[in-house]
């Protein structure tokens, strides 16, 4: 199974990522760690799109946590699902913020070898703030993911819609009992029986 977990910054899709990674028993792979360098440097487009192919083609199975809009024609081609964590606009800036200040406070580097940590400055008083992006690509994605879920060129993906807590635990729990996937959805359920 090949797995994209999406959402906006901040609403937790990294740490769904990896439990269901868990859960599948896939790899799981982040794409802020494929794009993010030294002194906050991200790659260029050539070599993110490289990088992600290949590992994407390293194993018949994966869960991939991130938006990166342009990547979609490579991680979407073989994709199965798409889980999109589309929690509420509060809920949202509130995790967004808390985890901002936890990074900020324990200054654990983000992505191993870059040296990136959050900081204060950074995630509240900087036009590259982590709050400041959510707020600035909330409304976005939902229209964005939204428009995915009735384009007829996704219409061979599988859209699970994460609206709330339960529904993501009620998600991973139809994975651990391998009752998932069994019919399409957009709607705010997951499609579990």
């Amino acid at each position: 199974m090949k797995i994209n977990v999406v959402g906006t910054s901040g609403v937790g899709k990294s740490t769904l990522a990896r439990r269901v990674a868990a859960v599948v028993d896939a790899p799981y792979i982040e794409m802020d760690t494929l794009y993010w360098r030294e002194r906050w440097q991200g790659v260029s487009d050539e070599v993110l799109f490289t990088t992600l192919t290949n590992r994407l083609s390293e194993t018949e199975c994966w869960v991939l946590d991130g938006n990166y809009n342009r990547t979609r024609p490579i991680k979407w081609r073989d994709v199965d699902v798409i889980v999109w964590v589309d929690y509420g606009f509060w809920r949202t800036l509130r995790q967004a913020v808390s985890r901002a200040f936890t990074r900020a406070w324990t200054q654990k580097e983000l992505w191993p070898g870059t040296g990136n940590h959050e900081s204060f400055r950074r995630s509240f008083l900087s036009r590259d703030s982590i709050i400041l992006w959510t707020l600035k690509t909330w409304h976005k994605n939902r229209q964005r993911y939204l428009a995915d879920t009735q384009d007829p060129q996704f219409s061979h993906l599988t859209f699970i819609r994460l609206r709330t807590q339960a529904q993501t635990e009620a998600f991973l729990q139809a994975l651990q009992t391998g009752v998932i996937l069994q019919r399409k959805s957009t709607d705010s359920h997951p499609p579990v029986a």
